[in-house]
């Protein structure tokens, strides 16, 4: 699993790098196409769990918002258009479940309103690029502290239920690594942006969201049984897998930044 693994990172993380770099449409599109994966896995996860949803609907809608959102367009008007269509679809079904269309709207705001936050993120000035590399390296940086000292001193789990495998002792280790990252970025190129305090702060907001956007995951996938949400990226399992932290830390880091 290891070849794989390395293989796709060689290939995945300079082609990432380079799209942040460029920003504007370019990231913004693939920030949506990560949205429309991911909720394709979303949907067929829950149907070979037995669960039934719009699959169709939740991919267009859900994708259809984070386009609406990285591209500044009128949110609240899509996002009713889009209840309005599910709850109207599923009265109309032979089958109807109220179930089926809660799950649907779950994943529309889930998998596709909040990973979208990415492209705010990017779109903010005049340090969109370099808080976005922040990101993604503190979110890198956290999870591989939280998978080595959870696999090796992690005694206290942190929720079994959900993830067998997570520790608290991990948890503390990603957290720390995700607040230290942070402030060597502003140490490096975001002085005059962020002060040592409100570095500490944004470090300390992804270090909390990132890992509950992990657990948050692991519910959807423990809720039908599964280990992985798909197999797209080798050694890696499915997108929503590798993007999973950023769902609750993308919206985190933006509005903290943003009321800054």
């Amino acid at each position: 699993m290891l070849l794989p693994r390395v293989l796709t990172a060689l290939i995945g993380i300079p082609l990432l790098l380079f799209l942040i770099h460029w920003g504007g449409l370019a990231f913004s599109v693939f920030v949506a196409g990560i949205a429309a994966i991911s909720l394709y896995e979303y949907g067929l996860l829950l149907s070979l769990g037995g669960r039934r949803t719009q699959r169709v609907g939740a991919v267009v809608l859900g994708t259809a918002l984070a386009l609406c959102l990285a591209f500044d367009g009128p949110v609240p008007l899509l996002l009713t258009a889009a209840t309005t269509l599910m709850v109207g679809r599923e009265m109309f079904r032979p089958q109807r479940s109220l179930e089926g269309v809660s799950l649907s709207m779950f994943g529309i705001l889930f998998l596709g309103l909040m990973p979208a936050h990415l492209a705010l993120v990017r779109n903010l000035r005049p340090d969109g690029e370099k808080l976005t590399f922040t990101l993604f390296a503190a979110v890198w940086v956290m999870d591989t502290a939280a998978y080595a000292v959870g696999t090796t001193l992690g005694r206290s789990k942190l929720a079994e239920t959900l993830s067998p495998k997570k520790t608290w002792e991990g948890a503390i280790a990603g957290f720390v690594a995700a607040v230290a990252v942070v402030m060597a970025s502003r140490a490096a190129f975001l002085a005059a942006s962020l002060s040592p305090s409100q570095a500490a702060v944004l470090g300390a907001l992804i270090g909390v969201a990132g890992q509950l956007s992990d657990l948050a995951e692991s519910m959807v996938k423990r809720a039908v049984g599964a280990k992985d949400s798909g197999a797209l990226l080798p050694g890696h399992g499915g997108v929503m897998d590798r993007f999973d932290s950023f769902i609750l830390a993308a919206p985190a880091v933006y509005y903290y930044v943003a009321l800054l």
